[in-house]
C-alpha cells in the first residue's frame, strides 16, 4: 500500500503544465526514483509534496487516508516528510550545531539560540554531525562551510527530523566522490530502518545502484516506471533524454 501518493495532480505556470494530472504511489519503505529531463516537472513535484508551491488541481494523499489539496511548508513534518533542496538551505550565521538543534527543538530560530539544549539534543545533534563527517566543523559558521559540506549539513538536518518520508533533490550534485560515498550509505541506511526515500537525481548511475522503482517524468507527465534496470532502457526513456 503507497505511503505517498498523487493523484491527478497539476502545476500551471502562465498556462503551461509544470505537472499535468499527474498519478504515482510511492510504496513504503522504498528508494523510489524520480528522474527525467531538464524541465521534465521532477523538482516542481517535490515543490509540491512539500508545500513549497500551491497545487493547481489534484491532490497529494498521505499513507492512503489523509488527503491534502492544500499545504504550507511548515505543515509537511505534520505528515512525517522531510526533504532537502539543490542549493542547501542553512542559517547562514548560526554555527553548524545550532543547525542541527533548531530542527531538533521544534522552536523558532530565536527560541532555540535561548534555549538551555537537553541531553539528548546535544546526544542527536552529534550523531548526526558524526555521521556526515561534520562533528569537527560544530562551531564553525554555516557560511564559512564548502559546497559539499553545505550539502551534508542539509542532509544532517533532515536526518534529525527522523520522519518517515524523505524528499531529497538531487543530493549528489557537485559531490566528490567520497561524500556521494557518504550520501549513498545514508540513503540505503534510511531503507534498512524502514524509512521512505524518494529520491530526484541525474546520474544514472546512482539511480541503478540505489533505487527499488523508478519513475520518469517527461513534460510534467508519467513516462515510464517500474524497476531501474528495465524502465531505463526503454526506448522511449532513452529517446526523452536524447531529445530525439
Amino acid at each position: 500500500m503507497p505511503i505517498l501518493e498523487t493523484k491527478n495532480l497539476v502545476k500551471r505556470f502562465d498556462g503551461v503544465h509544470a505537472v499535468d494530472g499527474l498519478s504515482i504511489g510511492i510504496e513504503k519503505g522504498r528508494i523510489t526514483g524520480i528522474v527525467g529531463p531538464n524541465g521534465s516537472g521532477k523538482t516542481t513535484l517535490v515543490n509540491l509534496l512539500s508545500g513549497m508551491l500551491p497545487i493547481d488541481g489534484g491532490a497529494i494523499v498521505v499513507n492512503s487516508s489523509q488527503r491534502i489539496t492544500k499545504m504550507q511548508p511548515y505543515q509537511i513534518s505534520f505528515y512525517g516528510i522531510t526533504r532537502t533542496f539543490q542549493d542547501a538551505r542553512l542559517f547562514e550565521q548560526m554555527t553548524v550545531l545550532d543547525n542541527i538543534l533548531v530542527v531538533l527543538t521544534e522552536r523558532n530560530v530565536l527560541s532555540s539560540l535561548f534555549e538551555k539544549h537537553s541531553k539528548y539534543h546535544m546526544k542527536k545533534a552529534e550523531e548526526v554531525l558524526q555521521r556526515v563527517g561534520l562533528w569537527e566543523k560544530r562551531n564553525q559558521l554555516a557560511f564559512n562551510l564548502s559546497y559539499g559540506q553545505r550539502k551534508l549539513l542539509e542532509i544532517s538536518r533532515a536526518l534529525a527530523m527522523d520522519t518517515e518520508i524523505y524528499l531529497l533533490d538531487e543530493p549528489f550534485a557537485g559531490l566528490f566522490p567520497e561524500m556521494i560515498k557518504i550520501v549513498s550509505e545514508i540513503v540505503q541506511e534510511l531503507k534498512q530502518k524502514g524509512k521512505t526515500v524518494i529520491l530526484i537525481e541525474h546520474n544514472m548511475n546512482l539511480i541503478r545502484e540505489l533505487c527499488d522503482y523508478v519513475f520518469v517524468m517527461d513534460e510534467g507527465k508519467l513516462l515510464a516506471e517500474g524497476e531501474p534496470a528495465e524502465v531505463l532502457e526503454k526506448k522511449e526513456v532513452v529517446e526523452a533524454y536524447l531529445g530525439e
